[in-house]
């Protein structure tokens, strides 16, 4: 089971400053089986990374914490099968249209529903539950859209445990809060808003071991999406 969050702010921050954070949160939320990040760089182009590697374990943080930006997503991956360990479904996934970049936490359950159609379209190179949900979101996305119902939208098709997060090209994240097994929080953590999980905890020990310093700290209601605006506060849809 994965960890992710969103993140936002006014003016561009240095992603390593969420580092220390990231850290603790894939410690505590027991992830290290690879990692990602997407990002809208300072030309306004949606850029990602992706690693096999723990991201403690991973030197190619180092390069991409010095990347200023105003918004990210970051996935910590901790698969419910092992099997599925490698590129193919590590997160986020890019929708290859380039408008966006999105990642899942928790199951997927009628994944099976749709892996036949997408395999015999060639649009499939992994395992993983996500990247059958990667190809609806793809067929669903369309300009205008209201994401917040896109994203309550798929998990009403798929069913199961699941939150799940989007970084649009545009520059706007959104996270929806869809796993009972682990709570979503948006707090702030200096300048910065964050929507992220919470550890599989679900009391508010996030607070505790990971996030010790967040302010403005609320629970996300199950089936409820929050979009971060410009300043990184939390909207509720």
């Amino acid at each position: 089971m994965c960890e992710h969050y969103i993140a936002r702010a006014a003016e561009p921050f240095r992603l390593d400053e969420l580092w220390d954070f990231t850290e603790r949160l894939e410690r505590f939320g027991i992830a290290g089986f690879g990692w990602g990040a997407a990002w809208i760089d300072p030309d306004g182009a949606l850029q990602s990374y992706r690693d096999i590697r723990a991201f403690r374990d991973d030197p190619g943080r180092e390069p991409v914490g010095r990347t200023e930006t105003t918004t990210a997503l970051v996935h910590l991956r901790r698969p419910s099968k092992l099997s599925t360990l490698g590129m193919a479904d590590t997160q986020p996934f890019d929708d290859p249209a380039g408008r966006y970049s999105f990642s899942h936490n928790g199951d997927l359950l009628n994944h099976r529903a749709f892996r036949a159609r997408y395999r015999a379209e060639g649009r499939l190179r992994g395992r993983a539950d996500t990247e059958v949900g990667a190809r609806w979101l793809e067929d669903e996305w369309r300009t205008g859209e209201s994401v917040p119902h896109l994203l309550g939208a798929l998990h009403d098709t798929f069913g199961g445990n699941a939150n799940l997060a989007v970084l649009a090209a545009d520059g706007t994240s959104h996270h929806y809060a869809g796993n009972r097994e682990n709570p979503v929080f948006t707090f702030r953590l200096g300048r910065i808003g964050i929507a992220g999980t919470g550890i599989y905890s679900i009391d508010r020990s996030l607070f505790r071991f990971v996030a010790r310093a967040a302010t403005d700290r609320r629970m996300v209601p199950i089936g409820t999406t929050v979009t971060l605006d410009r300043e990184g506060r939390p909207t509720a849809a």
